[in-house]
């Protein structure tokens, strides 16, 4: 029996209301053992968002164990790549035989990630291939790769059949025992016994989280039975270009994270992601181990809209409309689910999903979303009023909430009068939440999961609140600097500024609050920022489109002060506690990632010639936030995430699995009761959580409003 949700838990709807989906979306790595690794190759080869509609794969047809060679168009496509690499990556790296043996650790973790399929001798054959990886790039003699796929493949096939075989076997549920699911940093199984031994309690953890999900025996051997045939036959349809990719990935990889190659079939899902334009849920996904993991929640679409799907969710069956059988897609590669999910705008889709932060284990859920095109407008700036009192003072303050960068640069193009951008959306804003009786005490605006978007917009959006000097300092492959610059002299609003950001803000919004920072302009509150601090571009490797393209990392941001935003992020001026782990989130977290560096600062004028000490208000917050119930359970109900998402290893005893999750929902449930008395809520109507209020944008408003107290007495 499958579990059917039509709404969130109480809890999940406060985190949803805390940060519109935000908070949580980065820290809910918790089952199946993720880890900083960045994502490489074919069944891990890009993020790629679920928008329009498309045929799935023939299911029937194996691709030819003669066939997984390489082509002449891989041995060019290598050519001018390895060009392009060296002649424009912003970082060029020598490839030597130090890179090579990267290289060759990344390839075999790209489609072996968990050590569950090749053999200790498989990987000391292949050996002799770990310093010649650099010789294949620079000869585009390519035959070791596709040895080595040919030796996994084989070993797949293998496992598949082991695996149906022992769903023929009765697993005892009443012997304590542990199966480890979190293999990447384990050894390569030393025989063939290890491995049966592996995956016996591979497949007795997946019978018993089947169970546990109320599938009846008939219903779980059938599912499991359909997903180790299935495991098989995928891996035998991987063609030579996908085996290619995961290859060319290795090496993008291995130089860094950022940069990345499509293959023909991929950049069509790469050119998807980036128009945002068809129709579908509205979700970029990308493989991580076996399985498809959500990477974004695109605003205005069907997944954000129900507030149903978060970041790092699993999806692990999709169903085409209201009564059709949902498909097990575990082991799927990303292209195939990709087009499993795409759909006509007004059809409607199952998934059975597995919840970013549930432990490993938990049973999935089912939720059933609805195909549609991208409401832009849900991706526009919006404004709200907070209210707040303290210290016997009421004050009221102004927020843009800002999901992203836009800019229709079409409109812009052809001098449309009324053409929709970030800049203009929020001057209006601000006319009107001056303008209203009394106006509003001060501004914050709401960068938190907002991941960037156009640099033109983040530019102009800083003119609106200094008078005119630089932004943002570009830096290219040949060590250029180049400067962005507000030269409009008008300014929209001059009154107590607050930015408001999390580790999912990126790019263009860390552009903005060091900019605002940097000037003294406002105040930047919440969680050190993502760090992304790169530029990117994508090159097609020829003009028929039959090589693939590659996108490639060109330049870096820098602020005006000369630091870079690039891994470090920009740390804000109070911190928030929800900064856990902050060390090892966004590129911090990324393999190979570009490190910090700096510039020589640029010139520009202060908006005060004293730079304001947060000292107090970070305190005054520190003392909220110790007597704060609300925060107390936020930060437990964090704490228990973080350590799921440590868990390396489950129970394969039933009843121990069973108290396990009972303890958690019983956790989760007090929490959830705790919390609806710490704001007079009552009842246990789900449609409580909407009066719910956003606890870390009102402290916002009180850190701001400390703010406007200390700048009172300082002048006086």
């Amino acid at each position: 029996m499958q579990q059917h949700y039509n709404c969130k838990s109480l809890f999940g709807r406060i985190f949803e209301r805390i940060s519109r989906g935000r908070l949580l979306a980065f820290l809910a790595q918790a089952s199946f053992g993720y880890k900083k690794r960045q994502a490489t190759g074919a069944l891990i080869f890009t993020v790629a968002a679920v928008f329009s509609t498309g045929a799935i794969s023939d299911d029937s047809r194996d691709v030819p164990l003669a066939s997984l060679t390489p082509s002449s168009e891989h041995q060019q496509a290598t050519a001018v790549i390895m060009q392009l690499m060296q002649r424009y990556h912003y970082k060029p790296v020598r490839v030597s035989d130090e890179l090579s043996e990267q290289i060759f650790d990344r390839y075999l973790e790209s489609f072996d990630p968990q050590k569950s399929f090749l053999l200790a001798s498989d990987i000391e054959e292949a050996n002799k291939y770990r310093q010649k990886f650099d010789d294949a790039l620079r000869n585009g003699r390519l035959n070791p790769v596709f040895e080595i796929f040919k030796v996994f493949r084989a070993r797949v096939e293998e496992r598949a059949a082991y695996a149906q075989g022992l769903l023929k076997s009765k697993f005892d549920f009443t012997i304590d025992e542990n199966y480890t699911f979190d293999r990447e940093d384990a050894q390569w199984a030393p025989s063939k016994a290890a491995m049966n031994e592996l995956w016996r309690k591979r497949v007795k953890s997946d019978v018993l989280d089947l169970r546990l999900a109320e599938q009846s025996e008939d219903e779980l051997l059938k599912t499991l039975s359909q997903r180790y045939e299935r495991m098989g036959r995928r891996v035998s349809q991987l063609t030579a270009n996908e085996v290619f990719q995961f290859f060319v990935n290795a090496y993008t990889l291995s130089v860094e994270p950022h940069t990345s190659y499509f293959s023909p079939r991929s950049s069509e899902n790469f050119r998807i992601n980036m128009s945002l334009s068809l129709e579908g849920i509205g979700a970029a996904l990308q493989t991580e181990d076996e399985y498809t993991v959500v990477r974004r929640v695109i605003a205005g679409g069907p997944a954000a809209l129900s507030e149903l799907v978060s970041v790092d969710d699993r999806i692990v069956g999709v169903g085409q409309g209201k009564d059709a059988e949902i498909v097990d897609v575990v082991s799927w590669p990303l292209a195939d689910v990709v087009d499993l999910i795409r759909g006509p705008k007004g059809s409607t889709i199952r998934l059975n999903i597995v919840p970013g932060n549930a432990p490993a284990g938990s049973p999935p859920k089912l939720i059933t979303l609805v195909r549609d095109k991208i409401k832009l407008e849900e991706q526009a700036a919006k404004s709200s009023v907070v209210e707040i009192s303290s210290a016997g003072k009421n004050r009221r303050f102004g927020v843009i909430d800002l999901p992203t960068f836009y800019l229709d640069s079409a409109g812009l193009a052809q001098g449309l009068p009324d053409y929709r951008s970030t800049t203009r959306d929020v001057r209006r804003l601000l006319g009107e939440l001056t303008s209203t009786d009394g106006g509003v005490d001060g501004v914050i605006i709401d960068l938190r999961g907002n991941s960037g978007g156009a640099l033109l917009e983040a530019t102009q959006l800083t003119g609106l609140f200094i008078e005119t000097g630089p932004v943002v300092q570009i830096r290219d492959s040949d060590g250029r600097v180049n400067l962005e610059e507000d030269t409009d002299p008008s300014i929209a609003y001059d009154g107590p500024l607050g930015v408001l950001v999390d580790r999912g803000s990126a790019s263009a919004s860390e552009i903005f609050a060091a900019a605002i920072q940097d000037y003294g302009r406002g105040v930047v509150l919440g969680e050190p920022t993502f760090g992304k601090g790169t530029v990117q571009s994508v090159v097609p490797l020829d003009r028929e489109g039959k090589l693939g393209q590659l996108k490639v990392t060109i330049a870096q941001f820098f602020r005006v002060n000369g630091e870079g935003t690039q891994f470090r992020g920009v740390v804000p001026d109070v911190i928030f506690p929800t900064a856990m782990d902050s060390d090892a989130q966004g590129e911090r977290g990324l393999d190979n990632a570009l490190p910090w560096a700096e510039v020589d600062e640029a010139v520009f004028d202060e908006w005060t010639q004293n730079q304001p000490n947060y000292g107090h208000a970070q305190f005054r917050h520190d003392s909220r936030f110790r007597s704060s119930s609300s925060f107390k359970l936020l930060i437990e109900e964090l704490e228990s995430q973080r350590v799921a998402r440590a868990q390396k290893e489950v129970s394969l005893l039933e009843s121990i699995r069973k108290e396990e999750f009972g303890e958690r929902r019983e956790g989760r449930e007090e929490r959830e009761e705790l919390l609806r008395k710490a704001f007079g809520a009552s009842g246990g109507d789900d449609d409580d959580a909407e009066s719910f209020p956003d606890i870390i944008l009102d402290e916002a408003a009180m850190v701001l409003s400390d703010i406007i107290d200390d700048s009172r007495k300082a002048k006086q």
